[in-house]
This record gives C-alpha cells, structure tokens and sequence, in this order.
C-alpha cells in the first residue's frame, strides 16, 4: 500500500526542483542563444508587410512581392486593394499598414504627414471597356454619350473616375451612366456580368479581363496618365523593411514585372 510524503519531505523536494530549476534557466538561455545565432538572421527577423494598394494593383502586386520574397526569403506579405480615397481614409486613421500604394498622386499628395517620401513606380492609361466581342459597335469616347448604350464609370472620388472625367469634359462628351462604382475593378465587373455595355477603365485592368470583355483604344491625345506613387507608411513598425520594398519597385526586375503587366515606365 502506498504512503503518502510528509509534509516536511514534500517542501524540501519542491525546494530542491526549483533550485535545480534555476540552475539549468541560464544553460537554457545560453542555448537558445546559440540555436537563433545558427539558425541566422533570416529565421529571427521574419516581417510581414501590410500593402495598400489601389484596386488596378490586383493582378500585378502578387507577382511583384512573390519576386521580392524569393530575394528576401525573411519578408513575406499582406495585400489589401481597394480604391485610392478608401486608402487614403485607412492611412489617416491610424489603421495599420506598412506601404502605400496609390492609383494618382493627388491622393498621395494628401497624406504627407502620414508616409514618407513617395517615388512613382508606374504610368497607365484609360481604354473603354466592352461586352465581349463589342456588339454594341463602340470605337470612341463620343459613342459612349448614346443613350441607348448602358455606361458605368467609376466615382469621381476614385482616380480612375477623375481621370474619367477628365477626358470626357476635355472630349465635351456628356454620358449619363446607370452607376458610378467605388474602383475600377467593380466598373470592369459590371461589364464583365453584361450589367453594362461599356466602361472607362484602365488599359492593365481590361487586359486582365481578355476574353470577356474587349478593350478599345483612346488615342493618347484624348487620353489621361496615372501615376502610380508608392510610400512607407509612418506608423509602421517595419520601417526598414518598407523603404527596402518601396526601393526595390523600381528596380529593373520590378519594373519588368509591371511592364509586362501593361504598365507604363515611370
């Protein structure tokens, strides 16, 4: 039959473990020391970096930090893409983020005390976008003014839809679109289901849609240049991090990426 430890017994070996507890906290320390310098520095300074991006960056920004990673195998990423003024409210409330990268520079210009210096990493163009196969026989902005033809632009609050605007008050067009959409994707997507029969976006977005919408051409007289502007975000706890990724955009593998996504030089 088992007995139970007295009292007296039982302090003394409580005393005794945390005294041998104590003695190998060190050697442990010691160790794990040793294991993180072996390991290197990649395996302790492994940083996620949050990026805003404008909606346009969709298809593009993947690739361009998938390239960055297989550089930097430590920094790994976080995208979040909505429209430029949707950013630009997230930046300024203080919400989180480590980059930002916007569709104009009107909108960067506005976040100065919020980011650091930003270096346009990109150009675009607008194109009108169309029903597969263009049925509704569109080849220029005047076409878009017919009323039988149902046309979806992007808000004025958008890049996008300020550059929309831009070209066809220069053009003296007046379309009356059935919605004004929050970014260019949800423009194109209205196009896209065949809830519109045409829209403005920009020339990589309706070349992400080949095959289910058609693009067509506005001559670059008539036209309007985005720019692209990419900053460090302030508040950002990766600092260092950020203005290595902000620099390495416009290096010649970075900007192969984008130009082949049909984005402009700089």
């Amino acid at each position: 039959m088992s007995r139970s430890l007295s009292p007296v017994l039982t302090q003394r070996r409580a005393a005794a473990a945390l005294v041998t507890v104590a003695l190998l906290t060190p050697l442990a320390a010691c160790g794990s020391d040793d294991d993180s310098k072996k390991d290197g520095a990649a395996g302790s300074k492994d940083v996620n970096l949050t990026v805003l991006a404008a909606s346009s960056l969709t298809d593009v920004l993947p690739k361009l930090q998938a390239a960055y990673t297989k550089e930097h195998p430590g920094t790994k990423f976080t995208p979040s893409f909505a429209g430029s003024q949707e950013l630009a409210a997230h930046v300024k409330q203080g919400s989180g983020g480590d980059v930002l990268v916007t569709a104009d520079t009107k909108t960067m210009d506005g976040l100065k005390s919020d980011t650091g210096t930003p270096a346009v990493i990109a150009k675009n163009r607008l194109v009108i976008a169309t029903r597969e196969g263009n049925p509704d026989k569109v080849k220029d902005l005047k076409d878009l003014a017919n009323e039988k033809l149902k046309v979806v632009l992007a808000d004025d609050t958008v890049p996008v839809g300020r550059y929309s605007k831009q070209i066809l008050d220069k053009q003296h067009v007046d379309v009356k679109p059935v919605s004004k959409e929050p970014n260019v994707r949800a423009v194109l997507s209205k196009v896209e289901l065949g809830e519109a029969d045409a829209g403005l976006v920009y020339k990589t977005d309706a070349a992400s849609a080949t095959g289910k919408t058609d693009a067509i051409d506005i001559p670059d007289a008539q036209n309007a240049v985005a720019s692209y502007p990419a900053a460090t975000i302030k508040e950002s706890e990766h600092g260092k991090e950020a203005a290595d990724f902000v620099k390495w955009l416009s290096t010649p593998k970075a900007q192969k990426i984008l130009q082949d996504a049909g984005f402009q030089k700089p």
